[in-house]
């Protein structure tokens, strides 16, 4: 054996290069073994947690893109996709470290940053809010906020759908006497049986189920629109923690542009198809047809009117939401926008 590696290290340097040379032509080194970027930022070992805010739907048809199309990937993360819901609160994990980002709205945001969160908000996906309240036609003619006098208002207390109401009530003074505000849950029965004249619904997602249940009951569906009459409340934008912002920079900007890009792709027409049918695999119970449907509304939501990119933060409804909520008394103490609306790194 002693004689043996006294040969192997006198070899030529000719004959070890050649044998290298050898080794990685059928050992198949290509390019391919290089590191991707999940090897150098190492989250391809460790997959990135992403808490949706509520449950699997259209309204996360981007995000869900860039995981089924492999836009994370491309970008070098291993993304697992959680979702939210009443018992979910991303806000919450980002804080104990549960998971790397999140999806919030406005009000969420801002109430937790009031009672001392480190947020920071990446990206805004929603420009306009999909929350309106839905009436029935046959029975109701509302065309300017005035209408709502006399009438039945379902909200969800503590929701936004409740700070919404009450900022449009006050601009245009209509006093909470006039009407009737009606705790809504999950079950839309006071609303089918009249008892309930407007109730709250996403009009991208529950507002088409709802509203093909009320043609088929000969029913007329409208939709009361808080946005036409300048009540603008920002809805789902991307979130972080600041300590993930701070010391993760790179990256924060991969994830940002990864989501970002999925919800180009998910919100071009070209791809409703293939967009209805990612959906459906997480939204088995929603059919294809109405996932599509649901795209096409939700398009009018996440594309910014005019110029812009999709994802671009609104700084002025951010500070309306924010002015809404500071004269409701839903937060205690001064926030500054300017630090929370940071976008990705640069």
């Amino acid at each position: 054996m002693k004689r043996f590696l006294e040969v192997h290290f006198i070899l030529p340097l000719s004959t070890i290069i050649i044998a290298a040379l050898l080794t990685c032509i059928l050992g198949g080194c290509t390019r391919k073994d290089k590191p991707t970027r999940g090897h150098m930022t190492g989250t391809r070992e460790r997959p990135i947690k992403y808490r949706l805010k509520w449950l699997f739907n259209a309204s996360f048809a981007g995000d869900i893109w860039a995981s089924e199309a492999g836009v994370f990937r491309d970008h070098g993360l291993t993304v697992k996709l959680l979702e939210g819901g009443a018992e979910q609160d991303a806000i919450k994990d980002l804080e104990l470290g549960r998971v790397q980002f999140g999806v919030a709205s406005a009000d969420q945001v801002i109430r937790a940053v009031a009672e001392g969160a480190n947020v920071v908000v990446l990206a805004q996906i929603f420009q306009k809010n999909p929350l309106q309240w839905i009436y029935n036609k046959e029975r109701l003619t509302i065309n300017t906020p005035q209408d709502l006098k006399g009438l039945t208002i379902g909200i969800t207390y503590g929701g936004n759908d409740e700070s919404i109401m009450r900022a449009l009530l006050k601009a245009y003074g209509i006093s909470t006497d006039s009407l009737t505000l009606y705790a809504v849950h999950y079950d839309y029965n006071p609303f089918w049986k009249g008892e309930v004249d407007l109730w709250p619904i996403y009009r991208n997602t529950e507002g088409i189920i709802l509203q093909k249940k009320m043609q088929k009951a000969n029913w007329g569906a409208g939709f009361f629109i808080p946005d036409r009459f300048g009540i603008r409340f920002v809805a789902n934008s991307l979130i972080t923690s600041g300590r993930i912002y701070r010391e993760q920079p790179g990256l924060v900007k991969e994830f940002t542009r990864a989501v970002v890009e999925g919800w180009q792709a998910a919100m071009d027409l070209s791809n409703l198809d293939t967009t209805a049918r990612m959906v459906h695999r997480f939204d088995s119970d929603t059919s294809i047809a109405v996932i599509k449907e649901q795209l096409i509304s939700t398009r009018t939501f996440v594309i910014p009117q005019g110029k812009g990119p999709i994802g671009r933060i609104d700084r002025a409804a951010w500070a309306q939401t924010l002015g809404i909520m500071s004269s409701q008394g839903l937060i205690k103490r001064e926030i500054k926008l300017a630090p929370l609306l940071a976008g990705p790194p640069l």
